[in-house]
């Protein structure tokens, strides 16, 4: 049926003549992907993130850096390759720029989140007693090196009354060994005028049983920062899952 013409009084008092205007038709939803991103962008914001599923929130990641394409089975292939949402956002930018569809800008766009994680987890430690909140430091450390493919040696330095002052990478090794300096350690710690350490380091395997290296090492460290007063709280490992403290286990 014809839409019937509507007219405007803009024109009324001129000799009776009516100008015809036709309604603007209703705007019809996007076609595609791209009703499918709307959708679930309402999801999102009326619903919360808790309504979408692991898939489809990594779409949502994606949408931003790949506006042209279909994220969905990006996404699926994310999970497909590393297991689950938590595993993809923390996968190395090389592992992810393998799946196909990703590139730079999809990889960039999950290595922001996943920095962005991990900021938040750090300042719910930060500027407090770190003794005091041992769950948070542990769930933040395991956030950060559980999913590791290969070791990183991290120091935390504390001031005088525990708090955290930074935490710092000080080396990369390979999937079993990270070599470790403690003229290194303790000239970074009194650079930073800290009193105190926690060491830390990831096992790649999972298994966060201390090797004959580590303890060595451990013990090194602590006799060179007990020299100039520093003291060596403890040293975590953390593994998939598990993590373990020399302190806990008689080590230090």
């Amino acid at each position: 049926m014809a839409r019937k013409p509507q007219f405007s009084e803009a024109s009324a008092g001129f000799g009776g003549l009516f100008t015809a205007v036709t309604p603007e038709p209703a705007e019809a939803p996007p076609p595609g992907h791209l009703g499918h991103r709307a959708r679930m962008r309402t999801r999102l914001l009326t619903s919360g993130p808790d309504s979408l599923l692991d898939h489809e929130m990594l779409e949502m990641l994606l949408f931003q850096a790949l506006p042209r394409r279909d994220t969905k089975p990006i996404a699926r292939a994310l999970l497909a390759r590393f297991g689950s949402f938590a595993n993809a956002i923390a996968a190395p930018a090389r592992d992810l720029q393998q799946v196909e569809g990703m590139g730079e800008a999809g990889a960039a766009a999950l290595k922001t989140v996943h920095g962005a994680a991990l900021r938040m987890m750090r300042a719910e430690v930060k500027d407090q007693p770190v003794l005091n909140n041992w769950d948070r430091l542990i769930s933040y450390l395991s956030a950060a090196l559980a999913r590791e493919s290969i070791e990183q040696f991290r120091l935390l330095f504390l001031d005088s009354k525990n708090r955290l002052i930074a935490d710092e990478a000080q080396a990369r090794g390979t999937v079993n060994h990270t070599p470790v300096y403690p003229r290194e350690v303790v000239k970074r710690a009194l650079e930073l005028q800290a009193t105190a350490l926690i060491l830390v380091h990831n096992h790649p395997s999972g298994d966060p049983t201390p090797s004959r290296a580590d303890i060595e090492m451990t013990q090194e460290v602590k006799a060179a920062a007990s020299v100039l007063g520093i003291t060596v709280h403890d040293h975590l490992i953390v593994g998939n899952g598990r993590h373990l403290s020399f302190r806990r286990e008689g080590l230090l």
